[in-house]
C-alpha cells in the first residue's frame, strides 16, 4: 500500500509515517516545514517535498498510484492537496483510521492511553518498561523521546501503546484492549461544547474497550463500566520519579502490566525512566520546560518543581483563547506554590472569530497569589529577568504549548558558550 502524509513533520503524522514505514508500507508525503521529523524520514529514504500546492501529490501519484491519504487535523478543507487527492479517487482520511488499520492488520492488541492530562508521560513510560523488560512493543506518542523514535512497529509486539487523543473525537476510532486513563478534566471546547458532552465522548470510549484503568476520581465521573480496574489512593507505587503526578501515572503502568500477566520488575525499570521532551524536561541549571495548558496540569507541574527547589519562578503562555473562555474560573490556587508567575498573552491558534480574546489580566483576575503576578512579553527584558532569577538560585519553569518553550531554547542556545 502506498500512503501519502500531508503534514508528514507533525508529532501527530511524523510518528505514524515511521510506523507505516516499519510495517512495510510506501510512504512519501509532504510538510511546509522542515525539522527533526522530516529529515528523520529522509534519511530512511522518504522521499518529502515543501510544496503542497498539490504538483508534488500529483507527480507522486502519476509514479505510484497513491493508495491511502492522511492529513493532519489543522489542514482547511479547501487545503489543495486534498482537493486534489479527492478528484483522484485517493482515500483521505485523518491519522487515527490509518491507525486502527495497521492495529488490526497486523493483530496487535491496543492499549490505549487516553484523558486530559498524563497521556504523552504516561504512554512513555509504558514504551521505557516494555524495553526495560526485553518485550517487544510497537507504539506511537507525541513527543520526541531520547530511547526510541517517536513511533515503531516492531513485528515481533504483542501490544501496541498509543497515545489516544480526545480531540475531534478522534480516539473514538479505537476498540482497545485495555483503556488507560490518567485523569480527566474538560478540556478542548472547540470540540466538545460542554463537559457533559466530554464525559459522554469518554464513556462511549470506555464502552469501546475489553477493559480499563483508571482513579477512582475518574471513575465518579465516567462510572466505571465493565472489566474495569478502579485504583484509589493507596495504590500509588513507592517510587523514586520526582512529581506525585509522575508517580502516580507510572502506577496505571504497573497496575496495566499486571493485568496482563507481564513479568519482571517494573517497579525498578520505571524507576530509571529518564523523562520525555516537554514534560518537565531540563534545559540547563535552574531552568525548565512544560506543555502545561490547564490549571490541574500547571498545579502538578508547579509542585513537582517544589520537591528540587523553594523557590521557584513560572513563565506561563496560556494556549488558544477558546480553552481560556472555558478555563478561566479555574484559574485560583494553580498557582500558589510558584514564588513569581510572569504572565504572557494568550497563544491563539484554532480560534472562534466570535470570541473576544480575554486579556491576561481578564484571566488571572481570580488567583489567589495575585501579587505574585507580573504581565510580560515575550522580550529581552523577560529573558534578562530569567537569568537574574536562575543565577539568585531559583527554578524557573516555562510552561505552555505555543512559542514559549521555542523562544526559550533560541534565547538559551544564543547565550550559551559554543
Amino acid at each position: 500500500m502506498n500512503i501519502y502524509f500531508s503534514g508528514i513533520g507533525g508529532v501527530g503524522l511524523g510518528p505514524l509515517a515511521e510506523i507505516a514505514l516499519d510495517a512495510g508500507y510506501s510512504v512519501s508525503g509532504s510538510d511546509p516545514k522542515s525539522g527533526l521529523m522530516t529529515s528523520q524520514l529522509q534519511e530512511r529514504g522518504v522521499v518529502i517535498s515543501t510544496d503542497q500546492s498539490g504538483e508534488f501529490l500529483q507527480a507522486t501519484h502519476s509514479e505510484q498510484p497513491v493508495d491511502w491519504l492522511v492529513y493532519t487535523s489543522g489542514l482547511p478543507a479547501d487545503h489543495p492537496e486534498l482537493q486534489l487527492a479527492s478528484q483522484l479517487g485517493i482515500k483521505v482520511t485523518k491519522r487515527d483510521e490509518l491507525l486502527a488499520h495497521i492495529v488490526a492488520e497486523k493483530n496487535l492488541k491496543l492499549i490505549a492511553v487516553a484523558g486530559t492530562h498524563g497521556k504523552t508521560t504516561t504512554t512513555s513510560l509504558f514504551v521505557w518498561a516494555f524495553q526495560q523488560l526485553g518485550i517487544p512493543v510497537s507504539y506511537s506518542v507525541g513527543t520526541t523521546m531520547s530511547f526510541g523514535p517517536s513511533g515503531k512497529f516492531d513485528p515481533a509486539s504483542e501490544y501496541f501503546v498509543y497515545e489516544c487523543d480526545e480531540y475531534d473525537h478522534n480516539f473514538l476510532q479505537f476498540h482497545p484492549y485495555l483503556a488507560v486513563i490518567p485523569s480527566l478534566s474538560y478540556d478542548h471546547p472547540d470540540t466538545y461544547p460542554t463537559e457533559q458532552d466530554y464525559v459522554a465522548a469518554f464513556r462511549t470510549f470506555l464502552a469501546q474497550s475489553s477493559g480499563s484503568i483508571l482513579w477512582h476520581d475518574t471513575a465518579e465521573k465516567l462510572g466505571d463500566g465493565a472489566n474495569a480496574w478502579v485504583l484509589g489512593d493507596g495504590d500509588v507505587a513507592s517510587m523514586q520519579l520526582a512529581g506525585e503526578h509522575i508517580r502516580r501515572n507510572a502506577s496505571l503502568v504497573v497496575k496495566a502490566l499486571e493485568r496482563l500477566g507481564v513479568a519482571g520488575d517494573v517497579v525498578g525499570a520505571l524507576n530509571q525512566f529518564p523523562g520525555v521532551d516537554r514534560r518537565f524536561e531540563k534545559l540547563a541549571t535552574n531552568l525548565y520546560t512544560d506543555y502545561a495548558v490547564h490549571p490541574r496540569e500547571i498545579a502538578a507541574t508547579i509542585a513537582m518543581a517544589r520537591e528540587l527547589s523553594d523557590d521557584v519562578v513560572v513563565v506561563y503562555q496560556p494556549h488558544q483563547n477558546v480553552r481560556q473562555h472555558a478555563v478561566r474560573e479555574l484559574y485560583t490556587d494553580c498557582f500558589t506554590l510558584a514564588s513569581q508567575v510572569y504572565w504572557l498573552p494568550t497563544y491563539l491558534t484554532r480560534e472562534d472569530p466570535d470570541l473576544p480574546v480575554l486579556t491576561p489580566e481578564e484571566l488571572a483576575a481570580n488567583v489567589t497569589n495575585h501579587d505574585s503576578i507580573q504581565f510580560a512579553e515575550l522580550s529581552d527584558d523577560l529573558w534578562a529577568t530569567i537569568q537574574q532569577a536562575r543565577d539568585s538560585g531559583a527554578l524557573v519553569l516555562a510552561m505552555g504549548a505555543g512559542t514559549v518553550d521555542g523562544w526559550v531554547r533560541e534565547k538559551l542556545a544564543a547565550t550559551t558558550p559554543q
